[in-house]
């Protein structure tokens, strides 16, 4: 059995096809085949399903699928331990993180970090949906939002204020609301990807749960802040998406006497897995580039 076959077999499985786990790999899809060929025959198994649109884990597949994952990490972390006792950060990382906040603020902070680092190996997914962090297929998961989730060891990264804003049109239109009963009457524009049309607000008594009437819902952060801008609504926007439009007076914020359940930017990787140096190195880097405040909340009060 060896280890490249291996490897073309879980980048098959989870890209679906052969020719996209041929490009990941940077290889010829007559080789990722011929591995995983040799890898079946190997086993005596059939691992996938071919057919002439997607690939799939057979039974047996999906058995050895995690021992698979488990296998490569291990060698890589082994490899990588190796090249940290002679101080070097080094070896692949892959990462998922936000769309939004991917492109305009952990891409901009990530580049130094690579730049002083070459001898690591990025891969990052950036997609709005969450991905399972506990499947071990990422080192990391960068997200926004509240930590809930009792099976990830989290590196808190920056604060993440979040606040009501609608366009100057709108509130001319439709009256500026002064308390959260008030929101009830008004267009609301929500991210669908918290799985819910609701705000929810920090008070003496507890959570606060608002439902606006939907004008938009929509799963992605710069789509909701057009929207807004374009005067279709109210939104609950974090300040690192609405700060800019907020300082050149294409939004207000709107002030309704509470303030939004407090979030968070942080880096999140399985529990159980010891972090590599780079992924903490990764940690500290972010926390020092976001700041504290983070700098996205400058110049706003």
């Amino acid at each position: 059995m060896k280890l490249d076959g291996i490897a073309s077999f879980v980048a098959v499985a989870e890209a679906g096809s052969i020719s996209e786990a041929a490009r990941m790999l940077r290889l010829s899809k007559s080789v990722v085949s011929e591995r995983l060929a040799e890898l079946e025959r190997s086993l005596g198994a059939t691992l996938l399903h071919r057919t002439t649109r997607r690939m799939s884990v057979t039974e047996d597949g999906a058995a050895f699928l995690e021992r698979a994952r488990r296998i490569l990490r291990e060698v890589s972390e082994a490899a990588t331990d190796l090249a940290e006792r002679r101080g070097a950060l080094a070896g692949p990382m892959r990462l998922s993180a936000p769309v939004t906040f991917g492109r305009l603020h952990l891409g901009p902070a990530l580049y130094p970090f690579l730049q002083a680092n070459p001898k690591i190996e990025m891969a990052l997914d950036l997609d709005d949906r969450r991905v399972d962090i506990a499947s071990g297929a990422y080192d990391g998961v960068v997200r926004h939002g509240a930590i809930e989730d009792n099976r990830l060891m989290v590196w808190r990264l920056a604060q993440s204020r979040r606040v009501l804003v609608a366009s100057e049109a709108y509130l001319a239109e439709h009256g500026v609301p002064k308390t959260t009963a008030e929101l009830d009457e008004h267009r609301g524009i929500f991210y669908t990807n918290r799985g819910a049309t609701d705000w929810r607000f920090a008070t003496p008594d507890g959570v606060e749960i608002v439902r606006a009437r939907v004008g938009l819902r929509v799963n992605n952060g710069d789509m909701i802040r057009d929207a807004a801008v374009a005067g279709l609504g109210i939104a609950l926007l974090p300040l690192f998406i609405a700060g800019p439009d907020l300082r050149a007076g294409l939004l207000r914020m709107i002030d309704v006497g509470v303030k939004p359940a407090a979030e968070f930017i942080y880096l999140a990787h399985p529990e159980g897995r010891r972090p590599s140096a780079k992924l903490r190195a990764l940690a500290e880097h972010l926390e020092t580039a976001f700041g504290d405040p983070p700098y996205w909340e400058e110049g706003i009060g």
